[in-house]
């Protein structure tokens, strides 16, 4: 048994497993990656969740984690209650950080960068309605720095103008103090986002992410563990053998990935 698993599409979810292992030391992680279905934000809603569940439920049964860490917007924002249904443990999801944006603006006038799937959902409305309704929030669909963070991490070198078209939009708003990255692959880029727009506060989830699963395994660590161990800081994923991702992997801590294998959804698939 380990203490969480972290769940994303890609690589992304590493920042996010940083920043629990610096504030939960001692946390024992496993790292779950759907790499054979990037990217997501192109896939059918039906498609996705069908594929998440499957995915989490049979990585779940070989890692044996005590909380599920969904670190993924996308996944988040369509498959939270698909996975709570299915799964006997606690699930963890990721939002964007509008509720510390909201809080920590002085202008009112608040940036997104986010995946188009995480743009376009009611599920951020709702998010933005609650925690910041007096608030200008810009959204923009940066899909591009996706593919820019796995590059980043790979050791490729990272394509500059697509950086800053993704940030265009936000250095043209007046008055914007705060940007929020609202994808987890986003904060592998920070030290290089930041410096093009340096007089603004720069937000993720990573944070909140970690103490929420602070505060839960705190109240599950008493629940006995099953007999047998998981070994290490294990890995899965989709497609473990694309080339760069067992040393991005072993950079962060975790073995090389096995291969988890899952059946394709039922339902159709929209590209």
């Amino acid at each position: 048994m380990i203490d969480a698993l972290i769940f994303d599409s890609g690589v992304g979810g590493l920042s996010v497993s940083e920043e629990i292992r610096r504030r939960v030391p001692g946390c024992s992680l496993g790292y779950l990656c759907d790499n054979a279905a990037l990217p997501y934000g192109t896939k059918r809603d039906d498609w996705l969740i069908a594929r998440i569940v499957a995915v989490c439920v049979n990585a779940c049964q070989l890692a044996r984690p005590r909380v599920l860490v969904v670190a993924c917007n996308t996944a988040s924002t369509l498959a939270l209650e698909a996975l709570r249904a299915r799964l006997p443990i606690p699930v963890i999801g990721t939002v964007p950080a509008i509720k510390p944006a909201a809080e920590a603006s002085r202008s009112r006038t608040i940036g997104l960068l986010a995946t188009g799937a995480t743009v376009n959902r009611p599920y951020l409305d709702r998010l933005i309605a609650e925690h910041a309704p007096d608030c200008r929030v810009v959204r923009v669909a940066a899909d591009a720095l996706v593919t820019q963070a796995e590059s980043h991490l790979a050791g490729r070198a990272v394509d500059a103008r697509a950086l800053q078209l993704a940030v265009a939009p936000l250095k043209a708003t007046t008055d914007l103090d705060v940007v929020v990255l609202g994808c987890t692959h986003f904060p592998l880029l920070r030290g290089l986002l930041e410096p093009l727009m340096p007089d603004r506060l720069w937000i993720d989830s990573g944070a909140a992410i970690a103490r929420r699963l602070s505060q839960v395994l705190s109240d599950i660590r008493s629940i006995p563990a099953p007999p047998g161990e998981v070994g290490g800081a294990p890995s899965w994923a989709t497609a473990p053998r694309v080339e760069s991702l067992a040393p991005i992997l072993t950079r962060f801590g975790y073995s090389s990935p096995r291969a988890l294998e899952v059946a394709p959804p039922s339902v159709g698939l929209h590209v």
